[in-house]
């Protein structure tokens, strides 16, 4: 026995990882689970200021197991690939069938297929126009957001989406099934990704485990979760060399949520027309079935940035902070908004024009790491008052690991304690630390892991 003392000692260090990470995913489980039980039926909220406080405190406490598995992965503690995606999949599935009560933005996707099903144009009527009368019913109408004043503000990929998900059924799990589908296949393509840049699969769960991304796309059913995995689509057709399919996907993830075109110079190699080209004909034939609606098919977008403060400036949290010390001029929104566009348009051409001949592995963490840094940068400039807008750079973080990228990745969970957006100390609590942590990043120019 004393001879198979040292071989048996490695086993057993083994086992007890093992039994480290069983623990962790099914405490996140049961975290996530019980979520839910906080909320008051039938409440399109939380249902008080308590029952909120006490869905995010068991997110909060699942956002710190997570934590410890994310150390652990990029720490020299493996995980087995198959507990990362059934924890992943079991998360998603026990969360598909619960109401959305930290926000009602599904409700307008719900609606917006239902009125393509009946052969009208979403980008014409308001919901309460009479004109749709006949499509109102007490599960979805009810519960739309601006229902009286707002076009959809949603672009044609996802409205394509929409109505898809009305074809298996006009209800909000249908549309969740829909979004979490092409999750699940961004999941999927950056498990491919780590592969292929010569890193463990078990990173997977640097995005797959993340609470505010399960939350905001299981439980909430935000098309972020589509447009999320449309882009690692484009992103693994680009190193497939695939630029045509890559060009594509892109379109199709700009065009569920504009916000992945920032990223679009990462993946685009100098002197290639080919991912450009297949970008404009997918933007343009989107675009093509709802031009019957004319200049409405840009939708609420214009009067949502008023409405978020972007124009006045006050929905920048810089600004706001800054207003909060100093009066501001008029035209203060209008000068941050254009010195940032500049500053991400310079960053974006140094990255194009520094570009050098890379292949496999390397080609891929280049591309993963701009692209995180362009993702990272748009929205600490943009500070959204929202917290589904972050979960996208975790994806990115799960190739390169910034710190500023782990931590923007989840922290923005504590977003959903101030839904009103009346108090700057709780997104300064995301963004703050954020920027110092950008800054941590720029410095050392390293990530956490290799």
């Amino acid at each position: 026995m004393q001879e198979l003392r040292p071989a048996l000692e490695p086993l057993g260090k083994q086992s007890f990882f093992v039994k480290k990470d069983c623990f962790l995913g099914l405490a996140l489980l049961a975290l996530l689970f019980s979520a839910p039980a906080f909320h008051l039926t039938g409440s399109i909220w939380a249902g008080s200021l308590l029952r909120k406080d006490l869905v995010l405190g068991a997110l909060a406490a699942a956002t710190l197991v997570y934590s410890v598995a994310v150390w652990r992965a990029l720490h020299g503690r493996p995980m087995a690939v198959w507990w990362v995606i059934a924890v992943a999949l079991v998360a998603r599935a026990g969360l598909v069938a619960v109401p959305p009560f930290m926000s009602s933005d599904i409700y307008r996707y719900v609606w917006d297929g239902h009125v393509q099903a009946a052969g009208i144009n979403p980008y014409v009527h308001v919901p309460n126009d009479a004109a749709l009368a006949g499509l109102r019913d007490a599960a979805v109408y009810p519960n739309i957001n601006r229902l009286d004043y707002a076009h959809t503000i949603y672009p044609p990929a996802a409205q394509l989406l929409f109505w898809a998900a009305d074809a298996i059924g006009t209800s909000v799990v249908a549309t969740k099934i829909v979004l979490l589908g092409l999750e699940a296949a961004g999941m999927a393509a950056l498990w491919r990704i780590l592969r292929l840049a010569g890193l463990p699969g078990d990173r997977l769960l640097i995005y797959a485990w993340n609470p505010l991304a399960i939350w905001a796309f299981a439980a909430d059913g935000h098309v972020d979760a589509a447009a999320l995995g449309l882009l690692l689509l484009a992103l693994l057709a680009q190193f497939a060399g695939r630029r045509g399919v890559a060009g594509a996907m892109l379109a199709g993830a700009v065009l569920v949520k504009f916000l992945p075109i920032v990223v679009a110079p990462a993946l685009w190699r100098r002197w290639d027309w080919r991912l450009p080209a297949a970008f404009i004909a997918a933007v343009s034939a989107l675009y093509a079935c709802y031009l019957g609606a004319g200049w409405h098919v840009l939708g609420f977008l214009p009067a949502y940035a008023h409405e978020e403060g972007m124009t006045q400036g006050g929905g920048f949290w810089a600004l706001a902070l800054l207003g909060a010390l100093v009066r501001l001029p008029s035209f203060a929104g209008a000068a941050y908004f254009a010195g940032c566009a500049l500053a991400l348009s310079g960053l974006a051409a140094w990255m194009v024009a520094r570009q050098t001949i890379l292949s496999g592995p390397a080609e891929m963490r280049r591309v993963c790491s701009n692209a995180g840094i362009l993702a990272g940068g748009t929205m600490l400039a943009m500070s959204p008052h929202y917290g589904w807008y972050f979960p996208w750079l975790a994806a990115f973080a799960a190739v390169v690991p910034w710190r500023s990228l782990l931590f923007l990745g989840c922290a923005p969970l504590v977003l959903y304690a101030d839904p009103y957006h009346t108090t700057l100390s709780i997104p300064t609590l995301v963004f703050l630390p954020g920027l110092l942590l950008a800054a941590w990043d720029f410095r050392k120019g390293h990530p956490v892991a290799a």
